[in-house]
């Protein structure tokens, strides 16, 4: 078995898809930290400017903004979870004036957090289709499936070898999202940021914002946090592309299938987000970061704990069929 990995993980290697993947990194990750740090800079000069030439000084805003809370909190007449919620970012904010750090200057931790919250939708999930979308599609066009299959091994230890590499290397490839995000924006940012305060677990009850279950945590607890959620979320789609791979015999019309489900999935959810049904698609539930923010829920009703429950269901079912279909399948033509 464990040679079975290490010749589908070769096959992989070999492909040099990787290297692809990096390179759109690469491309994207420098391009958004250009631009962020760019952006910055403008809204600075542009502050200075409508002030009077007044030089930026975020201490004395950020001062500001803490005296403005500190006296919310101390108003009797507000309820207790929202006085909570205040004194956790009167925290946050005491941390960053103690320690010299202004809120809104761009880090290599706020962009690497920032990156993968606005790429788990659609990007990182389409470099995951590319590194898997050729996994079984490619054996069955050039007709290699048949030398696999005389070997004295049972389909599904095949099958199985296949995606016990996939989910080695799709977990290669998020380490690598993440360490490309943190190091390339560095270079712009000159800053990494990991100690920050940041405040997370806001929820979404009726339309309206909770605050209740929020924590402090640092920005390098949060980024771990994100990333495994990031990775729960490219082995669903690792899943699910494995599927696509076993029933459709060439790799072009394998990443057409899911393309289109995941682009057509966005519009789904809406300008159908009345629709029952449409909560139980998996493209529906892949930004699992929106529960950790209090961001705007599309669908009434979703939550962290159902969104997982789907996507688990959604590779569970996904594994079942691409074992039966794959043990089923004729090779012979």
């Amino acid at each position: 078995m464990i040679s079975l990995i290490q010749n589908e993980i070769m096959k992989i290697l070999l492909k040099k898809k990787m290297i692809l993947i990096i390179l759109l990194l690469l491309i994207f990750v420098s391009l958004l930290s250009y631009g962020q740090k760019y952006s910055y800079d403008k809204n600075i000069q542009r502050f200075e400017a409508e002030s009077g030439g007044i030089e930026y000084d975020w201490k004395s805003l950020t001062n500001q903004r803490l005296d403005e809370l500190e006296k919310r909190s101390q108003d009797e007449f507000i309820p207790e979870e929202v006085r909570s919620s205040v004194d956790r970012e009167i925290q946050q904010l005491t941390y960053f004036i103690e320690n010299d750090i202004n809120p809104i200057t761009p880090t290599a931790s706020k962009f690497n957090v920032q990156f993968a919250e606005q790429g788990m939708t659609l990007f990182i999930p389409l470099l995951v289709v590319i590194l898997a979308a050729d996994l079984v599609s490619n054996e069955f066009s050039k007709k290699t499936i048949k030398v696999l299959l005389t070997r004295a091994v049972p389909r599904w230890k095949v099958l199985l070898s296949k995606y016990v590499a996939l989910i080695m290397m799709t977990t290669i490839l998020v380490f690598i999202i993440g360490v490309l995000a943190t190091t390339v924006s560095y270079l712009f940012f000159q800053q990494w940021g990991f100690s920050e305060p940041i405040i997370t677990g806001f929820n979404l009850i009726k339309g309206e914002l909770n605050s209740d279950s929020t924590i402090l945590i640092s920005r390098f607890q949060y980024t771990l946090l994100i990333y495994s959620l990031v990775w729960f979320v490219s082995i669903v789609v690792a899943s699910i592309t494995l599927l696509i791979s076993v029933v459709v015999e060439n790799s072009p019309s394998a990443i057409g299938i899911l393309m289109a489900a995941l682009i057509g999935g966005q519009f789904l959810q809406f300008f159908l987000s009345d629709w029952k049904l449409v909560q139980y698609f998996f493209v529906t539930n892949l930004d699992l970061t929106r529960y950790l923010t209090g961001s705007y829920q599309p669908i009434e009703g979703m939550s962290l704990n159902f969104s997982i429950l789907i996507l688990s269901v959604w590779a569970a079912v996904s594994l079942g069929i691409s074992f039966i279909v794959f043990n089923r399948k004729d090779v012979l033509v």
